[in-house]
């Protein structure tokens, strides 16, 4: 199942890319909006986190690459070299493990593993949002991006310390996130 939602999350996002007014554009293009579907099936595992959640949040991500790839190559002009791809295919197969694991400590009794979830899930986001404003100065999406991060923790903390600890834990996570995704974005070229 995961693997097939990923393949729709990747067509679909590729259909609205072409179809969208330009204030949603950045919905329609965002790593951060693939990882929920990771945090999702994570979450929607009834176990663990283990080698199921870590699975069923790679099939997604890896579902969603061929998804949208796919789409490209069969239903546009075709999808190009196949460099993109591969570098997605392997920020899949790091992300959806994660977010996998993420979305499952959500549920978990432990309160770090909820506050570190929480952090995860709002600092993609954040990530998103300071790449917005700092690299692209797509200044309205930052915005955006950076508010959809500080609502996540209130919204899904089930504690009110739970959603204080989760907020603190959002921006550094994203901060170092940013920093990762900078250097690998310049080492593979796709910067």
């Amino acid at each position: 199942m995961a693997a097939l939602g990923g393949l729709a999350l990747g067509a679909v996002t590729n259909i609205l890319q072409g179809v969208l007014p330009d204030s949603l554009q950045m919905f329609a293009n965002s790593g951060a909006v693939w990882v929920v579907a990771a945090y999702v099936a994570g979450l929607l595992v009834r176990c663990g986190p283990d080698w199921r959640t870590f699975a069923a949040g790679a099939a997604t991500q890896v579902g969603a690459v061929v998804g949208y790839y796919g789409y490209a190559q069969f239903a546009r002009d075709g999808m190009g070299a196949l460099h993109a791809p591969a570098v997605w295919l392997a920020f899949a197969l790091v992300a959806g493990p994660l977010f996998g694991t993420a979305g499952a400590w959500w549920r978990a009794a432990a309160q770090w593993r909820r506050v570190a979830s929480l952090g995860v899930i709002g600092g993609v986001f954040a990530m998103e949002g300071f790449w917005h404003l700092l690299l692209l100065h797509y200044i309205a999406d930052g915005v955006v991006l950076l508010a959809i991060a500080a609502l996540l923790p209130l919204l899904l903390g089930r504690t009110a310390r739970d959603r204080l600890l989760g907020q603190l834990a959002v921006w550094p996570l994203a901060l170092a996130a940013a920093g990762a995704l900078y250097g690998v974005m310049t080492a593979t070229g796709l910067n």
